[in-house]
């Protein structure tokens, strides 16, 4: 030990500073502060500041810029939504091509996160120690791809011949609804936490951004072609300080002096490694992209990286990843998809660890002992509990998932028209096989997800409720429409009410069904069905006026509604104006389609209100459409 520390260590005691690499002819030892990691964190700080003003004046405003945010890009892509983030994101990219991964190191706001969990845990004594695995890089650059390149090459296959590739572009820059995009704050507040600390502690400092940032998948591939680079002189010792540093988990010194300059695109250009070197031998400049790093007469030999996993451990870790990723994401239709790469990262770290506590001999995890001479330590058994534990609702969650998706498919597998089916109490006659097949393994699904879940999937009880309608237990669909409404706002929640609302009117709930068309219509006043269905509500409740009044505030809002139409028609015939009622039938036939379900439909729906006269003309027309229609005439009136 050098006399410096020695004489350290005596005042001291021992808290001795040791050198980085001893490789440096002086005795600067200490790695000097960054200076540039203060001008970061303050440009961090700054753009938090301007994200919470954005949001309050949008709260304030009722109207504001839309998101500035990456992923907004997708709704551009598939829709033409031209708004602010695809605008930054372009930006940003055109960036990254000339000065490489600057837009990450200082304006992004999940980095700011990482730095700051990072900084929390170097004050409890905790330093963040990098995950290197070989295969799990390639992630980001997947999701990139899935999010922003996928839905043209769908498109293109998908659509015909006579579309254009891309969609129309409408200006979508200003916004009324800030938050739609984005999860509720009860989502996002523990999605900021995995995404932060938990891949910070557990993957490294900067182990979303390695592992799970989409965006990086596009900047790592921009930063390999920028002239922009962290370069070296001839000044630099080899000393380390640049790596020590680096919170980007790339060995600054090492590549520096293979290449002359930083390669590993996951640099972010932090420039803390510029700012510590104690002989100013690093600088930000242009000149060859790392992209040509070895090609030419002169190859220069790649560098030898390190990594935390052998090659059957990165295998392991890659079908773990996958079956992560896809038993989170969305499940209860929750979890964003960036948050279930944040999960998915945890999940395999904690995995590839457990497997090497169960196989090695020794194991530790930051300053604690895992596993010591074969022998699992008080520390293992924790670290194993916890890992147990975060892999078991994963694993629950991707038992959930399953029977969500396999529900949804059941439901999306119904061939029996909504009108059809809500136009009777019981629509068992218009059920096929394939009806059938799909409602028992809709509920079957449905229950296993719903009865044993975590949290309430609002979406899928909807569904449940409409296959359970299909399968007779009206009153249950009853129910779950309400509890669905409960948890539900805008277009979604007036759906579910309206549902309730017409399942009701069919036995005989009047009251109730005017109750939940009421919220529906407050919900999305242009619900003209619901108004429909409001009618017939207030007709069989006596209350006619009013009831008339709803099928003409219908038709106003949308005068090609057959069936709003054929209700006017039948009113007025009962008040005796029959040259009103013969107006109105005439409009309502321009727009009545020739289909002899969609006929015995709306003489279903005139029956109920007791208009038989004109029922009567719409089931004689479905059997003259179809003579099958006959026999089912015959059924009914043997049932009733």
């Amino acid at each position: 030990m050098k006399s410096g520390c020695v004489s350290q260590q005596t005042k001291a005691g021992r808290s001795v500073k040791l050198p980085v690499l001893n490789n440096s002819p002086d005795e600067k030892t200490e790695i000097r502060p960054s200076k540039a990691g203060r001008w970061r964190a303050a440009a961090l700080i700054v753009l938090q500041l301007l994200m919470l003003a954005h949001i309050i004046q949008w709260r304030i405003a009722g109207t504001t810029v839309s998101p500035i945010e990456p992923s907004e890009s997708m709704f551009t892509l598939q829709n033409g939504a031209i708004n602010a983030g695809f605008i930054f994101f372009i930006l940003a990219i055109l960036a990254t091509l000339i000065f490489g991964r600057f837009v990450c190191g200082w304006g992004c706001h999940i980095l700011a996160l990482q730095d700051f969990c990072g900084w929390l845990l170097k004050k409890i004594g905790l330093t963040p120690r990098p995950f290197r695995s070989r295969l799990l890089v390639f992630v980001p650059l997947i999701v990139a791809l899935y999010m922003f390149v996928w839905p043209t090459v769908g498109r293109y296959f998908a659509k015909p011949a006579s579309e254009p590739l891309f969609p129309q572009f409408t200006n979508h820059l200003i916004t009324t609804d800030f938050w739609a995009t984005f999860p509720p704050v009860w989502v996002a507040i523990p999605f900021l936490f995995v995404c932060g600390f938990m891949t910070v502690y557990f993957l490294g400092q900067k182990g979303f951004c390695t592992y799970a940032c989409p965006y990086g998948g596009f900047f790592g591939l921009a930063d390999k072609v920028a002239p922009g680079k962290i370069r070296v002189t001839d000044a630099c010792n080899q000393c380390g300080h640049c790596t020590a540093t680096c919170t980007s988990n790339v060995i600054v010194h090492a590549e520096v002096k293979q290449y002359g300059m930083v390669v590993d695109p996951g640099c972010m250009k932090c420039m803390d490694c510029v700012s510590v070197c104690p002989n100013d031998a690093l600088y930000f400049g242009f000149g060859k992209p790392s992209v040509f790093v070895g090609i030419g007469s002169d190859p220069v030999p790649q560098l030898k990286k390190n990594y935390s996993i052998t090659w059957p451990e990165e295998i392991f870790a890659v079908a773990v990843f996958a079956a992560s990723l896809f038993a989170v994401w969305d499940v209860y239709q929750l979890v964003p998809l960036l948050m279930a790469l944040g999960i998915a990262t945890v999940t395999t770290y904690l995995a590839v660890r457990i497997s090497k506590l169960v196989t090695a001999a020794d194991q530790s995890f930051y300053r604690w002992n895992l596993k010591s001479g074969g022998t699992i330590k008080k520390a293992g058994w924790a670290f194993a509990a916890f890992a147990a534990l975060w892999i078991g609702l994963n694993a629950h969650s991707g038992w959930v998932r399953y029977h969500e998706r396999a529900g949804a498919i059941a439901f999306q597998n119904l061939q029996i028209p909504d009108e059809l089916a809500l136009a009777q109490a019981d629509p068992d006659q218009w059920l096929s096989q394939t009806d059938r097949a799909n409602i028992a393994a809709g509920q079957k699904h449905f229950h296993d997800a719903v009865d044993l879940g975590l949290f309430v999937n609002k979406e899928a009880l909807s569904k449940f409720a409409w296959i359970e309608f299909l399968g007779g237990s009206t009153e249950h669909a009853v129910t779950l429409l309400e509890k669905a409404a409960r948890y539900q706002s805008g277009e979604p929640r007036a759906l579910s009410l309206y549902y309730r609302g017409a399942i009701l009117n069919r036995v005989g709930r009047y009251d109730e069904a005017v109750s939940d068309f009421d919220k529906a219509l407050a919900e999305r006043s242009d619900l003209t069905t619901a108004r429909e269905q409001k009618g017939e509500s207030l007709w069989q409740l006596g209350r006619k006026d009013e009831a008339v009044g709803e099928w003409k505030e219908a038709v106003k809002a949308n005068p090609r509604l057959p069936l709003a139409n054929f209700f006017l028609a039948g009113a007025a015939a009962s008040n005796g104006v029959p040259e009103i009622a013969e107006e109105y039938e005439k409009q309502a036939n321009k727009f009545a389609a020739d289909d002899p379900y969609f006929h015995w439909m709306l003489g279903l729906r005139l029956q109920n209100v007791g208009m038989n006269a004109l029922a009567e003309k719409h089931f004689g027309r479905a059997t003259e459409l179809n003579p099958a229609f006959h026999l089912r005439r015959n059924r009914d009136a043997n049932k009733r």
